[in-house]
């Protein structure tokens, strides 16, 4: 029996959508995201039209967003007085938005299947959260893939990166669902039976606990534990910067050799960077003989910036790095002129017409450490930007300030979307938040050090190796694209001439 339209289907719709989202973190339990699709695969199943079929699976997508995305509430509670009649708004408005690309998927699989099973999902639906990746700036965050990080699947990452784990994943979602259908029953394969078997299996089993290879290069990774709202007050700003100094200064635990590299994390001190003055000599002596990364804010005569600098050891500036990916709604406003005649600015931003862009992707050099690709809060959201890299870097570094997403599932989802670009290229990252979760990631995704969230305090870290350059670092998302786009072809001119016969 099928739930063919009505409200019950979209309800149940909805519901499987918040059951997936136990896929994702801090639940991580990743047979729950399968699950839920299948569900929904197996309600659009039978005599729906392309627009029932949309309906439910905008349905799904809204139950899923709803509860995934449900920390996107936390930055308007920073200065509720201000922000806090928004919050509620901007997540429903949020996962109704992105809800629209699954509910296309779903349009667009009806209309280009005549099964009872919709198995052109497993083409538009990865298909949609490509587009979603890149269309209007891109948001790929609560991606299907990214329920992966922990399980043996993930590893899938390396070789078609995200958008090819998702092709994985729908597949077998939509394989699921064949089994509980009547009519196909009978018709499963042997062989699509074992393979979903693998694919069941293999997506629960963990990543093997081999040691990845480890340099003898220590990074220290700082973690003040600011609370957003706490951040800018002029009567705590002193605490949290001798915080800084003084886990800079510690010596190493339990007899460790002393950091290479202490890392800051983002806007980690409150002064714009021509008005830091002696704060930068001071970072400096804390850190000994190590260089240190650290993020900050920087003008120019025109523009302000989100940016990494690298100090050294007399407190000098020696390579500088600004932030090109922003946040809409957060650092910058679109059509800000319009908006700040509303008095409605970004919510992070800190000069009045938002945050400038940075020239691109860029590498930090480290010397013996190598060279290192900067990534900052949001852009490591983006397997793209990590791709676009000029030269292969040898580790890749993020620092955040996930204050801004709450105490739970915001921080977490972040940090494995970290992972996630740290398996597709084959490199460690060393990763410091303000409020957690700070961590060291080797080359399989997998953290080999770090500080719980919410927690201050600092952790010295051994780099790995990296590993030799993966498949998907090498062609990134052009195999996927050609693939969905290819496929999508085959099937239209397949369905025109299944029309045209029958038409005869």
């Amino acid at each position: 029996m099928t739930f063919e339209r009505g409200w019950p289907a979209l309800g149940a719709a909805a519901l499987s959508g918040a059951l997936a989202a136990f896929g994702q973190q801090p639940y991580n339990v990743s047979l729950a995201m399968v699950a839920g699709m299948a569900v929904v695969v197996w309600l659009t199943a039978g005599r729906l039209t392309p627009w029932q079929a949309a309906l439910t699976g905008w349905a799904f997508g809204l139950g899923y967003f709803m509860h995934a995305l449900q920390w996107i509430v936390s930055p308007f509670m920073v200065d509720v007085a201000r922000h806090g009649w928004m919050a509620p708004f901007a997540l429903v408005f949020l996962a109704g938005g992105l809800a629209f690309f699954w509910g296309g998927a779903f349009w667009l699989a009806r209309r280009l299947s005549r099964q009872p099973v919709l198995w052109g999902l497993i083409l538009t639906w990865p298909a949609a959260e490509m587009l979603r990746a890149y269309i209007f700036t891109g948001f790929p965050w609560a991606m299907p893939s990214q329920i992966l990080v922990d399980r043996l699947l993930g590893q899938g990452l390396a070789w078609v990166g995200p958008h090819g784990m998702n092709v994985v994943l729908v597949a077998a979602s939509v394989a699921l669902a064949s089994c509980a259908v009547p009519r196909l029953r009978t018709k499963v394969t042997y062989l699509r039976d074992a393979m979903l078997g693998i694919v069941l299996v293999v997506a629960v089993l963990p990543v093997s606990r081999s040691e990845a290879p480890m340099t003898d290069h220590i990074v220290r990774l700082i973690q003040p534990n600011a609370a957003q709202r706490d951040k800018w007050d002029p009567d705590k700003i002193p605490v949290f910067f001798d915080r800084q100094l003084q886990l800079s200064a510690a010596p190493p635990i339990e007899g460790n050799a002393p950091p290479d590299l202490v890392l800051w994390s983002e806007t980690a001190i409150p002064w714009v960077l021509d008005l830091a003055g002696s704060s930068l000599s001071e970072i400096a002596n804390a850190a000994g003989a190590a260089n240190v990364a650290l993020g900050v804010q920087r003008r120019d005569m025109v523009n302000y910036y989100n940016s990494m600098i690298v100090l050294g050891t007399q407190g000098e500036v020696t390579q500088t790095y600004d932030k090109h990916h922003l946040v809409p709604f957060g650092e910058y406003m679109p059509f800000a002129g319009l908006m700040a005649r509303f008095e409605i600015f970004g919510l992070a931003q800190r000069a009045r017409g938002g945050y400038a862009s940075g020239p691109g992707p860029t590498l930090l050099d480290f010397g013996k450490l190598g060279r290192a690709l900067p990534l900052i809060c949001y852009e490591a959201v983006f397997a793209q930007d990590v791709n676009s890299t000029p030269q292969r870097p040898d580790f890749l570094i993020q620092i955040t300030n996930d204050a801004w997403f709450g105490k739970a599932a915001g921080p977490r989802q972040h940090l494995a979307q970290a992972r996630m670009r740290a398996i597709e290229q084959g490199l460690p990252l060393a990763r410091s938040a303000n409020t957690g979760v700070s961590a060291m990631i080797d080359p399989y995704g997998r953290i080999t050090a770090s500080i719980p969230l919410n927690t201050p305090g600092f952790v010295d870290a051994t780099l790995a190796q990296p590993l030799p350059p993966t498949i998907y670092s090498r062609t990134k998302d052009w195999p996927a694209l050609f693939v969905l786009l290819g496929g999508l072809l085959i099937v239209t001119i397949g369905g025109w001439q299944r029309a045209k016969r029958l038409n005869h």
